[in-house]
């Protein structure tokens, strides 16, 4: 865990605008609002509305975000998600959702929407996969049927998926493998340039690079500042949350996003916990996305400020409280630990709606709060309060997932 110390800096506030994009007829945008230290607040313009920063994104892999409807989303402040492009291009067809307007009216969700594009179930299903400099061949894991994927497919296919904001395609790697994180490394700096190359004559969409380079300070160093010198519109550092311990992931971002422009956003891709937002947002980064709070809730766990919380603890039998004092989510303010436990020992559907609405609320109202605090000059005390209560809060039986 870094030091409370890591905040230390004065408040600077200024306006720093994005604006070439915009100039040029497109429709996104970044402008910088304020920092405190590392810390960062902004807005990023998309077609379909802004979004303040830093902001957790909802994962809403198959075009749904588990067991929540977008009215709900909406209620609990998320004001972008995240769709994935590997799985929509298997079921039902990138082709079909062009064809019915996109994604926004398929879903039914009316506000941004970030697609990845693939680069992780490359890597995640790596034993069904053939990787080239070209591309990626697969198997289908639903049907054993063969597929291609290089970087101009990635990149047509979230046109058509109507993304307001595409990654390049990437390959992952084991983040501890020096001689394979180079060569990823390389193979996807050699995408991120076809990628752009086929954006190029599409640029509604605003279109991320991927730093990689696993734990290595001196491939990630290589990785941003390649990726700088194409001149994205944004910046995503992806193959974190891979198995590497946290100091390398914190280490990882205070290399990386020094490196990156102060003019545009940064995204860390599938982080999410409190102490990752925390982290994260400490060394600059924007835009957070992660399963974590919906898988949680399926499996009867709760994000609370006090730590993770298993529902299903005979403990809250006959506990009225709720799963957070401190909460004001729906959940929260209308339901108690014992009807919660109680749904989830019967299996009820409700138990995974209610729990995910309140622990994707915890993250997106945390990554709210800590705006504010940036906006006010306070980042550092209002992150080390919820760290610190977090440290000293949390019984042993919260810590499992």
């Amino acid at each position: 865990m870094f030091k409370a110390s890591f905040y230390a800096g004065f408040l600077f506030v200024h306006i720093t605008e994005y604006n070439s994009a915009l100039m040029n007829g497109h429709e996104y945008g970044f402008t910088l609002e304020a920092t405190d230290g590392h810390a960062r607040a902004g807005r990023w313009q998309t077609a379909h509305g802004s979004f303040d920063t830093p902001v957790f994104a909802p994962v809403g892999t198959r075009a749904t975000v588990k067991a929540v409807t977008p009215r709900q989303l909406k209620e609990i402040g998320a004001s972008l998600v995240l769709a994935n492009t590997y799985h929509l291009y298997l079921r039902p067809g990138d082709t079909l959702i062009r064809d019915v307007g996109g994604l926004h009216p398929f879903m039914g969700w009316d506000r941004p929407i970030l697609t990845d594009s693939g680069g992780f179930q490359v890597w995640s299903l790596g034993k069904i996969n053939e990787i080239d400099d070209e591309g990626v061949t697969f198997q289908s894991h639903l049907d054993g049927s063969r597929h291609r994927i290089t970087p101009e497919r990635s990149v047509e296919i979230q046109q058509n998926l109507g993304a307001d904001i595409m990654m390049v395609f990437d390959e992952l790697s084991d983040p501890d493998d020096y001689e394979y994180c180079q060569i990823a490394m390389e193979r996807t700096h050699l995408w991120a340039a076809r990628s752009l190359a086929a954006w190029n004559s599409h640029q509604q969409q605003a279109l991320f690079g991927i730093v990689q380079g696993g734990i290595f300070d001196d491939l990630r160093e290589e990785s941003a500042t390649t990726l700088v010198s194409m001149d994205f519109p944004g910046y995503a550092v992806g193959g974190l949350s891979v198995g590497e311990s946290k100091e390398d992931m914190y280490r990882v971002l205070s290399t990386v996003t020094p490196l990156l422009p102060d003019d545009k956003p940064r995204y860390l891709m599938g982080v999410g916990t409190i102490e990752d937002l925390v982290a994260g947002i400490s060394r600059g980064i924007d835009i957070f996305d992660c399963v974590l709070p919906t898988r949680l809730a399926r499996h009867a766990t709760a994000l609370t400020s006090a730590g993770r919380l298993n529902i299903r603890n005979t403990s809250y039998s006959f506990d009225l409280d709720p799963l957070d004092k401190s909460c004001n989510c729906y959940t929260c303010s209308n339901f108690s630990r014992a009807y919660l436990r109680h749904l989830a020992t019967t299996k009820e559907m409700l138990s995974a709606t209610l729990l995910s609405i309140h622990n994707l609320y915890v993250l997106i109202q945390l990554a709210k709060q800590l705006r504010a605090a940036i906006i006010d000059g306070k980042f550092n005390a209002v992150a080390s309060e919820v760290l610190d209560k977090l440290n000293r809060s949390q019984p042993a039986e919260t810590l499992a997932s």
